[in-house]
């Protein structure tokens, strides 16, 4: 018995996984019980069906990993049903069970594997084909063995949901809530990652900066909510306009960037396209709180970044430059 709990005290210590903890405990069930067969389940209550997850098979006895069986024909829920831990005589306890006619089985233990809250996760089980005893410290350290295998599954079911946290956390430091695009910091972060890629490649990259003309004044008539359901509404044509591999980012306000990679031949060109595209796309009408808006499209101005170094802000405010180039043009037309 000492040689067992020092093998366990050095299992649970440098146990990583479910599958680091439970091996060794197996095979010390295999010790401690004697028998052939020792194997963690897992129970699908909803499908009905009982999976061996890990198993281990020293002599005649094979109950294969992966191997699954309707939950109703199983020794487990019988013995989870009756109360009833512990058989010698499988054929006159459980004779119905096809499962345990098809493995050969005659001696049977189990214990349920519960979480700290009491839900059934699966079985701790030990068989033999032929019969066997059961010592009551056997039975005691499969009781001990399920409870460990129990905590073990609840400490990586709450790792799980931590870092599903933290990876929600972090995609929304990164999503503008109006609009569900990225947001300007996020737009840094990827534009870093696209500059360094032509850098090494000699492509280029277009970057857009789309502002929204008329957005104050649709914001004043209308409502700031109206004015929220425009710039989502704006968000996701862009969005549908452009290809996969562009970036489309909420920079702030009522201004979007969009970073768009291209050929190193032509930049300039495909620039232009970019920008007729985006004023074209944003042009419409649109089902705001109610009512039709019309809206006579953004202003966007465009820069390119053509491989070797550059400079972020610098790309940005070239075409911010751009964009506002643009807007006293349009302003001018509209005051003529």
């Amino acid at each position: 018995m000492e040689a067992i709990l020092a093998q366990l005290a050095d299992s649970i210590s440098s146990a990583r996984t479910l599958e680091d903890l439970t091996r060794p405990l197996l095979e010390m069930l295999e010790a401690v019980t004697g028998l052939e067969s020792t194997y963690l389940t897992t129970i699908d209550l909803d499908k009905g069906f009982q999976h061996i997850v890990y198993a281990r098979n020293s002599r005649q006895l094979q109950i294969p990993e992966g191997l699954s069986a309707p939950w109703e024909d199983t020794l487990c829920k019988r013995s989870l049903d009756e109360g009833r831990t512990f058989t010698d005589d499988v054929g006159t306890c459980w004779g119905d069970s096809e499962a345990a006619r098809a493995l050969g089985i005659n001696t049977y233990v189990s214990t349920p594997v519960r979480t700290s809250c009491g839900e059934l996760y699966g079985t701790l089980c030990a068989a033999s084909s032929s019969r066997a005893p059961l010592t009551a410290d056997a039975e005691k350290i499969l009781g001990m063995f399920s409870q460990l295998i129990g905590q073990h599954v609840e400490r990586e079911r709450l790792l799980v949901q931590l870092q599903q946290a933290n990876a929600e956390l972090a995609a929304s430091a990164l999503t503008d809530p109006v609009t569900c695009l990225p947001n300007r910091r996020a737009l840094l972060q990827e534009l870093t990652r696209m500059l360094a890629r032509i850098e090494r490649d000699g492509s280029a990259i277009v970057v857009a900066f789309v502002d929204l003309d008329g957005f104050k004044a649709i914001n004043d008539t209308y409502g700031h909510e109206a004015g929220d359901q425009l710039l989502a509404a704006v968000g996701q044509r862009i969005l549908a306009s452009r290809r996969a591999a562009d970036l489309v980012a909420r920079f702030g306000g009522d201004e979007f960037v969009v970073a768009a990679p291209v050929g190193p031949h032509g930049a300039e060109l495909s620039a232009e396209a970019i920008r007729a595209s985006l004023i074209d796309c944003t042009r419409g009408i649109y089902w705001i709180d109610g009512r039709d808006i019309h809206y006579r499209g953004a202003s966007v101005g465009v820069a390119v970044a053509n491989g070797g170094h550059a400079d972020i802000e610098a790309l940005l405010r070239r075409a911010d430059a751009s964009m506002y180039a643009l807007k006293r043009v349009r302003s001018l037309g509209t005051a003529a």
